[in-house]
């Protein structure tokens, strides 16, 4: 499992960034990146997402 950006729909608020324990989610100008190799599957992010722009995919 791992955790995707639905970018299409992501506002880069970095709600999601202020929230992960292990600092795994990147606001780079207007993109968002996921360091899955820091990524512990949480799901914070998805929690705080406003418009649940963030989803667990297989």
């Amino acid at each position: 499992m791992a955790i995707r950006v639905k970018r299409e729909v992501c506002c880069y608020c970095g709600g999601c960034s202020a929230v992960c324990p292990r600092n795994a989610l990147d606001l780079i100008d207007t993109y968002l990146y996921i360091r899955k190799d820091l990524c512990i599957m949480c799901k914070n992010c998805i929690k705080v997402c406003p418009l649940k722009a963030i989803e667990v995919v297989e």
